[in-house]
């Protein structure tokens, strides 16, 4: 009786440990376990913008919190540029973390950051002079985190804050808006700059950010290369000769800066003890499914769902040029690669994200983010 009784207890003990196990460390793609102990810390533009811009001081075109944006999975505008989720939401639940909030958000309790934070700016470069007093430039995300930083360690204590900063993912999408700048300004960067120095600029001053926060202890990084936008519905009408035709000077930008930005990756790997990181090619996944609609379930990879024009490649989108303008909006955002035009869908940010998080060596490497969430 003593002996049933002992294996009883055992065997409840065991089961309870795993179901709780199950519940805090489950991964939504399959029933291998993953952890959730690693936070999720955003840094980037548009692409990642959680609705910082919401906060700050700054024009209606640089903002998305007003409708048609979050129709579809929130219901009500947040200030992501999509119709609903984007990237960053998806690796949070894969990770089965907590909705990231921005930074700025004024809502925010203490203890959600220990789940991480985006600081991420639509609008935002690597230079802080790209949209200057416009958005949150990247330099300045650094400081927001180092904020954070110093709060963990305050509200968790010396080795409990070090120990989140450790073991979190530092996701990075940023530079694009530093390339298209120049050609929205009229400004003759490019005269004075040969291209390719101009670039050195944009991969040498994310890669310092990158090593200031190796520096205060980060040592997971997952990045995005730069997607085809020359070949965006807005950038397909830049050339009102040529309607449907990429625009050929920011082609040459991003190519460079792809290549400068793999090369630096691999010499931070070599040069910082315990770095490691994933790299997805977002350029060949995105060329992909605007060449190949169909193959990824969309009808349209070169239209917009929202906006005016040809392609509906103004971007109009939610009066964003003026409250009073108006603006085209498609029967079925599933349909489209592109929300506006410049914008992914949500449909497509899952079809991303599950690339990032799970993909194989081809396509995002030389970790996925699933394999980094799981390190310790």
């Amino acid at each position: 009786m003593e002996n049933s009784r002992s294996t009883s207890i055992i065997f409840f003990a065991y089961t309870t440990i795993v179901l709780i196990d199950s519940i805090n460390c489950r991964d939504n793609n399959n029933n291998n376990l993953v952890t959730n102990q690693s936070a999720l810390f955003v840094f980037g533009d548009s692409v990642f913008d959680a609705g910082n811009n919401n906060y700050i001081d700054t024009l209606p075109s640089f903002r998305s919190n007003y409708w048609p944006y979050g129709q579809t999975t929130f219901k009500f505008p947040t200030g992501r540029v999509s119709d609903g989720r984007t990237i960053p939401d998806f690796i949070a639940e894969y990770a089965w973390l907590p909705l990231i909030p921005p930074y700025l958000q004024p809502s925010n309790g203490q203890n959600q950051f220990t789940y991480g934070v985006s600081f991420a700016s639509a609008g935002a470069g690597a230079l802080a002079g790209t949209f200057p007093g416009m958005v949150i430039d990247l330099k300045t995300q650094l400081d927001n985190f180092k904020k954070v930083e110093e709060l963990l360690r305050f509200k968790l204590g010396e080795a409990q804050g070090k120990r989140v900063i450790a073991t979190a993912v530092y996701l990075f999408h940023i530079g694009v808006n530093d390339y298209q700048y120049p050609f929205s300004t009229n400004s003759s960067v490019f005269q004075s700059n040969p291209r390719e120095i101009y670039v050195d600029f944009v991969v040498s001053n994310t890669t310092a950010v990158i090593k200031e926060v190796y520096r205060i202890g980060g040592r997971k990084f997952g990045f995005l290369n730069m997607g085809a936008y020359d070949c965006a519905p807005a950038s397909l009408i830049i050339d009102q000769t040529k309607i449907g035709s990429c625009f050929k000077p920011v082609t040459e930008l991003i190519s460079l800066h792809n290549d400068k930005l793999r090369d630096g990756l691999r010499r931070l790997e070599r040069e910082l003890s315990g770095f490691k990181y994933a790299l997805h090619d977002y350029h060949t996944s995105l060329s992909e499914r605007m060449n190949n609609p169909s193959k990824y379930g969309f009808k349209e990879g070169k239209k917009a769902c929202c906006g005016t024009g040809p392609l509906r490649g103004i971007n109009t989108c939610g009066g964003r040029m003026g409250v009073s303008q108006s603006y085209e909006l498609c029967e079925n955002v599933t349909d489209y690669l592109f929300f506006d035009p410049f914008h992914l869908t949500e449909k497509a940010h899952q079809q991303i994200a599950e690339l990032i998080w799970s993909g194989s060596t081809n396509v995002t490497e030389p970790y996925n983010l699933k394999a980094l969430f799981e390190l310790h």
